[in-house]
């Protein structure tokens, strides 16, 4: 028996309908340097089932490890991110909405997320009824964290999301932009539950580690991020979980 979990994770695939064998070579690789795979959203380029199926082919004929998943601000682009959820589901990929789940020994609670911007420039739910609802769905995606985070039993605990929880990570992008790349309301419950890490996708050009308040690493791995910051290694984010009391370590795969 091993004495350490491998977790890989990437995001931001957007694969089309045209994107068939496209990440085969990363795909396979995460054979051999993973146990268990994430995959932080933004899976397909418009959110249409046609395009999920073809993820899922290539998914199920590339990889051998279990892969889980959380849908991004793409997935939902054609409106119909529960027929995208269902084909990744029927492929044997584990989606998940504000749940958790157990995989090799590493419980992992994951959702999307959603924007808002990052401490003294977080949205408040003042004013045009708008901007109520916009808050009101960030606020309810942090409650889906929450939620998942609660359900966790195991000793080594991940979460999972598409949209940033820490301005840090977004670093990079412009400036004015950082409000709709992650919102600061989901930092709040990585620090309550005894989170390991959080990993993330959506900021491509953002940087790729930062820590919440309280020290949590987080790590952004969306997949251009990845090759430009690792252009001569795998672009998938390993991270060693040991079975043990220790604190877990990383590795660029």
């Amino acid at each position: 028996m091993t004495d350490t979990v491998r977790v890989g994770a990437v995001a931001d695939l957007h694969y089309a309908k045209t994107s068939a064998g496209m990440l085969q070579a990363l795909f396979e690789q995460t054979n051999r340097l993973a146990d268990l795979v994430l995959i932080a959203g933004d899976l397909t380029d418009h959110g249409l089932p046609e395009e999920a199926r073809v993820l899922a082919k290539d998914l199920a004929a590339f990889v051998r490890v279990p892969v889980v998943t959380v849908l991004g601000n793409h997935d939902f682009e054609a409106g119909r991110p529960e027929e995208v959820t269902a084909v990744l589901r029927e492929a044997g990929i584990t989606v998940l909405d504000g749940e958790a789940v157990e995989v090799n020994g590493v419980g992992v609670g994951g959702t999307k997320g959603f924007p808002g911007g990052f401490g003294r420039g977080t949205l408040q739910a003042w004013g045009e009824p708008a901007v109520k609802q916009f808050v009101h769905e960030a606020i309810e995606e942090a409650l889906k964290l929450e939620r998942a985070l609660t359900r966790l039993r195991t000793p080594r605990r991940l979460a999972l999301l598409h949209y940033a929880p820490i301005a840090e990570t977004v670093a990079g992008e412009p400036p004015e932009i950082f409000a709709f790349l992650g919102c600061g309301r989901l930092e709040e419950p990585l620090n309550r539950y005894g989170i390991h890490a959080v990993f993330h996708g959506h900021a491509h050009r953002g940087a790729a580690t930062g820590r919440t308040s309280t020290g949590v690493p987080v790590f952004n791995v969306a997949l251009p991020l990845l090759r430009r910051d690792r252009p001569d290694a795998v672009p998938l984010h390993v991270l060693e979980m040991p079975t043990g009391p220790d604190e877990a370590g990383s590795s660029g795969g």
